[in-house]
């Protein structure tokens, strides 16, 4: 994984990210900034993140715990997120 050396280890990153995923706080964040939104600006984005081949198979984790579903290419991951009339994001899952 690349990561600019100011942010550290990037096991500790990515430790810590999982760690908030599990916890809840990337959701209450989408929504504490979905409930504030002013328009400032807006961004679009889509990313599928294909998973390593031995990923489905391992024994500690679960296809559907790590949200890896098949699509017309192959294993991904994919995010969909839920936008009001303005564009404002209210949910992601």
């Amino acid at each position: 994984m690349i990561l600019p050396e100011r942010f550290g280890d990037f096991r500790l990153i990515h430790t810590r990210f999982s760690r908030w995923s599990r916890s809840g706080v990337w959701e209450r964040v989408f929504h504490a900034l979905a409930e504030d939104a002013d328009n400032e600006y807006a961004m679009i984005d889509a990313t599928i993140l294909r998973p390593h081949q031995h990923s489905a198979g391992a024994a500690y984790s679960s296809a559907e715990q790590e949200n890896i579903g098949r699509s017309k290419g192959g294993l991904s991951t994919k995010i969909h997120g839920v936008v009001d009339a303005l564009g404002n994001p209210t949910r992601f899952f």
